[in-house]
Formats: C-alpha cells, structure tokens, sequence
C-alpha cells in the first residue's frame, strides 16, 4: 500500500534557526511589529526572504516590509441588499485595481460593534486607507485609524474627523419632492401633504431628505404634516408596520409618498398589496433610491439615483490627492422616473 509522505510543515522556529534568531523576533516580523521590537530593517528582511524561500504561509504583514505601504485598501459597507451598495462595493472593487490596490471588504450590518471590529481587522493586515462606508460612527472609526497611522474616508454618511464624500441629500429631495407634489396636484387638482417614510431620524442623510421634503412643502404653500413623517428605520418590517399603524390612526392615507430607500419601499409596497388600501389608485410615489425592477410597479414611482461613480471617483480623487482636508464633498443624485 502506498503512502504519500506530506512535508514537514515549516515553523517560526524553524525560521528563527535559520536565521540565528528567536522565535519571537520572527513572529514579530511576520506580524509586522518588528520596528516597534526595535528590529533591524535588515533582520526583518532576511526573515521575510526565507520564509517565502520555505514556503512559509506569511500572512499580509509580511509583504509590507519590503515597501512603504501595503497596497491594501479596506471597505466597510453597512448592508449587501440593494443596488446602491452593491454598486459601491463593485466599484470599488474595480478602481482600486486599476491602481494596483489590493480591496477588502466587509459587511457591517450597521452594527457599532461590528464596525469597530472590522476596522480592527483591517488595521491588523495593515490598510493603508480604510473607506468607512454608512458607517453608524464614522468618527470613532478615524481616531481608531489614526491611532494606527491610517487614512479614512467617510463615504455616503459625513464624519467630523475625515474627509468624507456623499450625495447631495437635501437637494436630491426637494426636487424628488417637487415632482411627487407636482403629480398628484395635476392628477387630483388640489395640494395635499405627502408622507415620508423610512429611514433613521438621526442620521445626517435621512435629516437632509426630511429637510429637502418640508422645504419643498413650503414652496408649494402646503403644510407638512408631521404625524405623517415616519422616519422609522430602513427595514422593510418597520415601514410595514409603520403603514400600517398610521392606517389605524387615520381612515385616508395621503396620495403621494416619499419613500426613503428600496428597502423601505420594500415594506411600503408590501402592506399596499397585503391591506388593499390604494386599490382603486396607487399612490404617486417618489423614492430616494434606484432599482431598475421598480419599473415593473408602474409608471406612478419617481426614484433618485445617486451617482455611485462620481462618489467613488471623489473618493479616490481624495487618496491619490494625498488631501487631509476635512470637508465633505457632495455629489449631485439624478432625478429620474422609474421606467
């Protein structure tokens, strides 16, 4: 019978050995804790050539020693499940190629916890920049990196400590609003107040929106009714509910809705199809968001899109710049129908 004899698998000490060393030095250096063990560049780099001669399994850190920086780029994102996200990650992914970047990128579930434990993460394979992506507390993720020496950038929701680029919230709905006013003004002859549902209230992007919707309001002499403004988080089940305890509330739900995500419009869309409330007309709705199969609800939905290239070109404008300016950049959304 025959056997496959498997190579000895090479050790730290095995390493350390050969290169007259202890063990703990070259687990520093492959690490990348040598310069703070007052190692020598050249000790740090004879470890690293042999264990790449003996097919060591030198993990990220390593290969930062032979260059200034690691050539690796990190990403926090809060959520996989819609287009806008997904969009980011995927170019993301491809623009830091082309610059010869290595990307990682992780979901947080708009988790604080989670979120600081990946940026942890990140810092030990050694990022050079880290994009903190909707992040729930953009601020602690930059004193964490700058801690460590890292650049971060705020994409999609500000921080005060770093650069941040984003979508122009407020204006993207105040036109959205507009032109949800507009339609059911033109349809049902008299101005009414719209509902706003989804989103968290106090995040910087669900304010602005909230701040572009009255703004428009009192353009259009309408008063907004604040009962009707439901900022009740961005899950599909929560603008579920939320629908539905405002039909409890009141026997006639307004004629158009501003919609806070796909997500939201998720639930919304559900409890119409599920209470049969709007089944002689479906509601105008406009929805700060873009999905190509909204287009499939009808003609009826005016959606926001941000401008997912433009954000991530600003945002690596922002890292080949070398800029530490602490401004945020915003970027014009596109307002555009469904179908």
């Amino acid at each position: 019978m025959n056997r496959t004899t498997l190579a000895k698998r090479t050790t730290i000490y095995d390493l350390a050995e050969l290169a007259g060393t202890s063990a703990s030095a070259v687990s520093a250096v492959l690490n990348g804790n040598w310069k703070k063990r007052r190692i020598s560049a050249k000790l740090a780099e004879k470890i690293t050539k042999l264990a790449e001669e003996q097919g060591y399994a030198v993990n990220m850190q390593a290969s930062v020693l032979r260059r200034e920086r690691s050539k690796i780029i990190g990403m926090i994102v809060p959520k996989y499940d819609n287009r806008y996200f997904g969009s980011i990650v995927e170019q993301f992914e491809n623009l830091a190629r082309e610059r010869g970047l290595f990307p990682i990128i992780t979901c947080t579930r708009r988790d604080p916890a989670l979120e600081v434990e990946a940026a942890r993460a990140m810092l030990s394979y050694q990022v050079d920049c880290l994009i903190a992506t909707g992040a729930t507390d953009p601020d602690r993720i930059v004193d964490l990196c700058a801690a460590a020496g890292v650049r971060t950038i705020n994409l999609d929701l500000p921080g005060s400590r770093a650069p941040s680029v984003i979508s122009d919230n407020y204006g993207g709905a105040l036109e959205l609003t507009r032109r949800v006013l507009a339609s059911c003004e033109r349809e049902y002859g008299e101005k009414s107040p719209l509902l706003f549902v989804g989103g968290r209230g106090t995040d910087h992007n669900t304010m602005e929106r909230a701040r572009g919707f009255r703004d428009a309001h009192a353009e259009a002499g309408v008063a907004v009714d604040e009962t009707l403004v439901q900022t009740c988080g961005y899950a599909p089940e929560k603008a579920e509910s939320a629908m539905r305890q405002l039909a409890e509330r009141r026997s006639v739900l307004p004629r158009g809705m501003f919609v806070n995500s796909t997500i939201s419009l998720e639930g919304v869309m559900r409890w119409i199809r599920r209470s049969g409330h709007y089944a002689q007309r479906m509601p105008h709705l406009g929805c700060f968001d873009w999905d190509p199969f909204v287009a499939m609800l009808g003609d009826h939905i005016e959606m926001v899109r941000q401008d997912v290239p433009k954000m991530l070109e600003a945002v690596f404008d922002i890292i080949d710049s070398g800029s530490t300016d602490i401004r945020a950049v915003e970027i014009p959304p596109i307002v555009e129908k469904a179908g």
